[in-house]
């Protein structure tokens, strides 16, 4: 472990950047020609970052219209998220998907009045698990087929700081916590980077690129924006000194060049924003590949102070039933969480998913047994249902993908069948696929807003605006975020017995 203020001693202090000046710069390129940032997210915890703003699960194209029209309509920031979960998806599916739904947005784009103008971002993991650079490459490769215009950059922007995830000199790292607090671990020296589909080996931003692009970009053509370019008017307190050095070093970009980031604050993500925006108005074309706080500081949206209990239920009569919490992650936080809710709450009942036993042919009437177990607790107040903490692992990452997906249906389906049944107070999923699942197929949610978060900066709710769960608060939660009291925290919010 290294200490991070010996890292950040060799870095000039951070330029201090109203979220305002980020959101002028932005409506003044906007005053023209309308844009809107399509946001293509791999699981459904990249809104943890934001509020306010248009969800989709699905993206036929009467989805885009109602986001732009509700965009339009409601003068929100101008983002939508759309809930792609390709992290759980093979290369094939994933490469489809992307396609498919850029695809229908630029056609959405075409039909909307008047003519708005997308830039895509890639959001994934800020433990650079996912599809990298599949889902750029995807991308791109489809704006250019339907519109002709190429792409310049791609910018790689993982950094987390709210969850304790930075990048500084090109390198990125995780935060200690508690005794380890102010030390950094390399990422791939962390469980994530063990991970069975989407492993890697570098810390090293330049030279993660180059392997996992397996050469066809170099560690030394990668562009790395440092602290010394994003803080580079630091000594004059000028967030204009810091966007002209940033869109300099951008002027060599081309043919989808790989750009790095490094950042540690906020103020540090909003000073990169109104660098790419000077950039783009230059006439670079760029796509982004980043972890979930990037768009709030791309759109200038203030940080959102954590969701009360009363603003969780804001509009909606809280149901009298128990909830339902939902656990599907199998990383080391996620499991300390667990134990730490059940520990505390001790009216909840705990009603736990053998995931040997959803794996066999009989695995039908075993569901069955476990929906009615939690109808009937639901009376009586809130559920935890998990799977069992032994990970079933294979090394062949296609294989370990369909055992994650066998069991996240098996989730879904008790959810959906749970919800028809008897309603809950309210839902919260914990894991990337759990959540993503959950919200698409277990609650059947089409379109939602991003409310807020319920832990600073960490932890999103989401308000169903169609479908069986309508009116139902639903908590999207990252697997892998959050010290071990935080599930029970968001769960003492929302219950009314805890």
């Amino acid at each position: 472990m290294t200490l991070e203020s010996d890292v950040l001693a060799a870095f000039p202090a951070e330029v201090h950047i109203p979220a305002q000046l980020v959101a002028d710069a932005v409506a003044a390129s906007s005053a023209e020609a309308p844009r809107v940032l399509v946001v293509l997210d791999d699981d459904p915890t990249g809104t943890q970052s934001v509020s306010d703003l248009a969800v989709l699960t699905r993206w036929e194209v009467a989805d885009f219209a109602w986001a732009f029209a509700y965009i339009r309509e409601n003068q929100t920031k101008p983002a939508v998220y759309v809930l792609t979960n390709t992290r759980s998806l093979d290369p094939a599916e994933a490469a489809a998907r992307n396609e498919e739904i850029v695809r229908n947005a630029l056609a959405a784009a075409g039909s909307a009045g008047p003519r708005l103008q997308l830039g895509f971002v890639s959001r994934s993991d800020s433990t650079l698990r996912g599809h990298y650079p599949l889902e750029p490459d995807v991308i791109a490769a489809t704006v250019a087929a339907e519109t002709g215009e190429t792409t310049d950059g791609v910018v790689i922007v993982p950094a987390f700081p709210d969850a304790g995830r930075v990048t500084i000199g090109g390198v990125h790292y995780m935060r200690g916590t508690g005794e380890e607090a102010g030390k950094l671990t390399p990422v791939a020296e962390t469980e994530f980077a063990k991970d069975a589909s989407f492993g890697f080996a570098n810390s090293e931003m330049a030279k993660y690129v180059e392997e996992k692009s397996q050469g066809r970009f170099p560690a030394s053509e990668v562009i790395v924006l440092d602290l010394n370019i994003i803080r580079a008017g630091a000594s004059a307190q000028d967030p204009a000194i810091s966007a002209k050095a940033i869109a300099d070093a951008l002027e060599p970009a081309s043919n989808s060049t790989p750009i790095v980031a490094d950042i540690v604050t906020e103020n540090d993500l909003r000073a990169l924003a109104l660098g790419l925006e000077e950039a783009e108005r230059r006439g670079k074309k760029l796509l982004y590949r980043v972890g979930p706080p990037f768009v709030r500081g791309r759109i200038g949206q203030e940080i959102r102070t954590a969701l009360t209990s009363e603003e969780a239920y804001a509009g909606n009569t809280p149901s009298t039933s128990g909830g339902l919490i939902v656990v599907g992650s199998h990383v080391g936080v996620t499991t300390r969480q667990l134990t730490a809710l059940t520990a505390a709450h001790s009216s909840a009942r705990i009603i736990e998913i053998d995931v040997e036993k959803l794996l066999v042919p009989q695995a039908d009437g075993y569901i069955a047994t476990v929906v009615s177990d939690v109808v009937e607790a639901l009376h009586q107040g809130d559920v935890i249902v998990h799977t069992s903490r032994l990970l079933i692992k294979t090394d062949d990452a296609t294989a370990s993908l369909k055992i994650a997906r066998t069991v996240s249906a098996a989730v879904v389906n008790v959810v959906n069948r749970t919800l028809k049944t008897f309603p809950p107070r309210f839902v919260i999923a914990k894991g990337g696929i759990t959540s993503s699942d959950v919200a698409a197929h277990g609650l059947e949610i089409r379109h939602a807003i991003v409310r807020g978060p319920m832990l600073p900066g960490i932890v999103s709710l989401w308000e169903p605006v169609d479908g069986p769960a309508k009116g139902i608060p639903y908590i999207v939660f990252a697997g892998n975020v959050g010290d071990d009291q935080s599930l029970a925290q968001v769960t003492r919010k929302l219950s009314a017995t805890f």
